[in-house]
């Protein structure tokens, strides 16, 4: 069990209430679109646009408000932007008209997003550098362990299909945000990290706009991250439209998926331990998304449902363990190139690439490859590969003007902040952290 729950202390304190607003989100995902189109009573177009401007919207204040969490502290931001995303989940329970829904929506994506960012500048606060991939590992298994919980409940509203139903799904993650803002309250400030330091005079605010490196960094992990649309949205369309796979095998899927993330994230983080281990892990997830491509393709081919359901699930084991392998690549590297006293703008830069991957991965991920079929699921793999190979020379860069001679890039060195922060010592907080989505 140690490889699931997290250590004694705020580890396992800031998984608890992930778990919490995990589960209420579970819900909201499997309900929210019927509950929009059905008891709300607007088009699928209508609810696309108003998604599509919210996600834009926090996808470019997360970085101010990631600022905010560096100058004000994390543990406060965290707790406002979760406590924000409960009453803007709870407006959905009354508003009746379009531009009501489309305010809610806005206020919803941007507390999501700036909660994410605040929720990494706090594990960066009050997480020593060389065990912060280790406690996201922790709580990635966690949100989805709730997610899964969450979706079970949602799918029981699912199945009475009645207005209060829908309001009840909606309510409980109005409630588990609300729970989750009370538990962050709860731990104790972070003494160190980001905080530390005041500004630098003549400084830039918004220093991470200016870092270049990074925001290669950036762009080639957002191209990346088009597995989370793939798994969404394109997937489930290609294997009711393009096999003879039974409908099931969508669910089956997605257990698959979470299950194998739950049981097997942490030990597959172990493996990353730097920089250097990390670019690889991109670089190897790259190359199995690839192969997962591929044999997704082959799901189309011949006339047999048991063999279209085989492909499937071998495509989706090879698959998560990519999806594995880049999670905990890519959190080492947000963090380990982020200076020490700015987590959290450059947090909430690094995760505007879970929103941009959102906003155009289902138009361009369905156009390739219900569109294009084999071509487009090879053209996909292509561009995982060309993304996780240049992550390497891309972190390279970026550490080098971090730190003389790139020396952050060494196998036995955890990152430029480690080097910053000085040698190791015991946290006054024994530790903790958050993951971003």
């Amino acid at each position: 069990m140690s490889r699931i729950i997290p250590p004694r202390g705020a580890p396992r304190k800031l998984a608890l209430a992930q778990l919490t607003n995990s589960v209420g989100d579970g819900a909201y995902y499997v309900t929210s679109a019927l509950f929009f189109s059905h008891v709300v009573g607007l088009s699928p177009t209508r609810i696309g646009a108003a998604l599509t401007l919210g996600w834009a919207l926090g996808a470019v204040i997360g970085v101010p408000l990631g600022h905010l969490a560096d100058r004000r502290g994390p543990r406060g931001v965290a707790v406002l932007m979760s406590a924000t995303t409960g009453v803007a989940v709870a407006s959905f329970l009354f508003v009746r008209s379009y531009p009501a829904f489309l305010v809610a929506v806005c206020v919803y994506a941007c507390a999501q997003c700036g909660l994410a960012a605040a929720r990494q500048a706090l594990l960066a606060a009050m997480v020593e550098p060389e065990r912060r991939t280790e406690t996201r590992a922790h709580l990635q298994s966690t949100v989805n362990a709730g997610l899964a919980l969450g979706a079970a409940l949602g799918g029981i509203a699912l199945q009475l299909d009645t207005e209060n139903a829908y309001l009840t799904a909606l309510a409980l993650d109005a409630l588990s945000f609300v729970l989750a803002a009370w538990m962050l309250r709860r731990l104790p400030l972070p003494t160190g990290g980001a905080n530390a330091e005041p500004p630098v005079r003549g400084e830039p605010r918004m220093a991470v706009l200016r870092d270049r490196p990074y925001a290669v960094v950036t762009l080639l992990n957002t191209v990346m991250l088009l597995y989370m649309p793939l798994l969404s949205v394109a997937l489930p369309l290609w294997v009711v439209q393009r096999t003879e796979a039974p409908g099931w095998t969508v669910s089956a899927l997605l257990v698959l998926n979470t299950v194998s993330v739950v049981l097997f994230q942490v030990r597959v983080a172990g493996r990353v331990s730097g920089l250097r281990s990390a670019s690889r892990a991109v670089r190897q997830a790259g190359f199995l998304l690839l192969l997962a491509c591929a044999v997704f393709a082959c799901s189309s081919l011949g006339s047999s449902a048991w063999s279209a359901v085989a492909l499937l699930l071998a495509a989706a084991c090879v698959q998560v363990l990519g999806e594995m392998l880049l999670g905990a690549g890519s959190w080492e590297i947000g963090f380990g190139l982020a200076p020490a006293d700015k987590q959290g703008q450059y947090q909430g830069f690094y995760g505007a690439g879970t929103a941009v991957a959102r906003l155009v991965g289902p138009l361009l991920l369905t156009a390739l490859i219900l569109s294009w079929g084999t071509p487009g699921w090879v053209l996909l793999g292509g561009l995982f590969v060309a993304a996780g190979s240049a992550m390497g020379p891309a972190v390279r860069r970026a550490a080098a003007g971090r730190t003389p001679a790139g020396a952050s890039f060494d196998p036995g060195t955890r990152s430029p902040s480690a080097r910053q922060e000085g040698p190791r010592r015991p946290s006054p907080d024994t530790a903790g952290g958050h993951p971003g989505n």
